[in-house]
């Protein structure tokens, strides 16, 4: 929950429960979104099915306009919210295996869960691919600790790096997403599918 415990003295447990209440909640929206199809989530990629690109395109936007609202108001303390460490090196190819996997297994690892709850076996395959790979990482990581931690840049965030204010930063990623949600519309029409169940 990060900063909210600090900010209004929360304790550890009620921390634990609205964790556990927001994880639930979560995996609904996936749910109820589609996201527990292997076929609407590679429709992203082949651009018949841009669902996943506009819900959580949206999500962000919602999210760090709150942030930068209650930072405002001072509600919350944003120099006390976690920032992912970054390492250049390991994004890049954590990116290349985590795409390669996402378009071969239909699945990320969020949706994999999601999936896996409501009892499809190709996500618990997935899922327990994903395990072993962390399992198999975790072990060899002296192998990898070289490359892993090149370019390592620390807790930046992209507003920073590029020099403006956080305020801008949300402006043109809200810009962005109306131009992608374009895109998305034109090739959603673009690469249609045929509905085969008219066929049947």
């Amino acid at each position: 929950m990060g900063p909210v415990i600090p900010v209004y003295e929360i304790s550890q447990e009620l921390n634990f429960l609205i964790a556990f209440i927001i994880g639930i909640g979560f995996g609904f929206a996936l749910e109820q979104a589609g996201f527990s199809s292997s076929r609407k989530l590679a429709g992203m990629f082949y651009g018949y099915d841009t669902t996943v690109l506009k819900v959580f395109f949206t999500a962000a936007i919602v999210a760090m306009i709150g942030l930068v609202f209650l930072n405002y108001f001072e509600m919350i303390d944003m120099g006390i919210v976690y920032v992912n460490e970054y390492y250049i090196n390991s994004a890049i190819i954590g990116g290349v295996i985590m795409g390669v996997g996402f378009i071969v297994g239909g699945f990320c690892p969020g949706t994999s869960v999601c999936a896996a709850a409501i009892g499809k076996i190709d996500a618990m395959a997935y899922l327990g691919g994903s395990l072993i790979g962390i399992f198999l990482f975790g072990e060899t990581y002296s192998w990898w600790e070289k490359v892993y931690n090149i370019n390592y840049l620390g807790g930046i965030k992209l507003s920073t790096a590029l020099g403006i204010s956080d305020g801008l930063m949300v402006f043109l990623v809200i810009a962005a997403a109306v131009l992608m949600f374009w895109v998305g519309e034109w090739a959603e029409k673009k690469f249609k599918r045929p509905d085969i169940s008219k066929e049947l």
